[in-house]
């Protein structure tokens, strides 16, 4: 397969759907169409994906993906880093002022 169909070019592939998932959301949040082409049939599989971009789009999308800032950081460990500060106040405001327990 070519790394150009008409006016859709293969703009990056991702081991995991989810990560491929995130980037397209990115990109659509930019107003960037996006085609996301999974590497499995089956339903369900974290197999992988394609994303697939315009033409007329692909320059600014590669843009896009080159200026994100991860600082080494895997999706899942952005994941788990919002996910301990959204759960951090809720642990904080059980204690008192004084750092002991209500």
């Amino acid at each position: 397969m070519t790394d150009q169909v008409d006016n859709w070019h293969k703009l990056a592939r991702y081991d995991t759907n989810m990560q491929g998932e995130l980037h397209a959301n990115l990109l659509r949040n930019n107003g960037i169409t996006v085609s996301l082409q999974p590497l499995s049939a089956m339903p369900g599989m974290n197999s992988g994906i394609v994303l697939w971009i315009q033409d007329t789009d692909l320059a600014h999308a590669q843009r896009i993906l080159a200026n994100i800032d991860t600082d080494g950081a895997t999706p899942y460990e952005m994941f788990d880093e919002m996910s301990e500060a959204t759960l951090n106040p809720t642990l904080n405001s059980a204690k008192d002022n004084n750092g002991g327990e209500v």
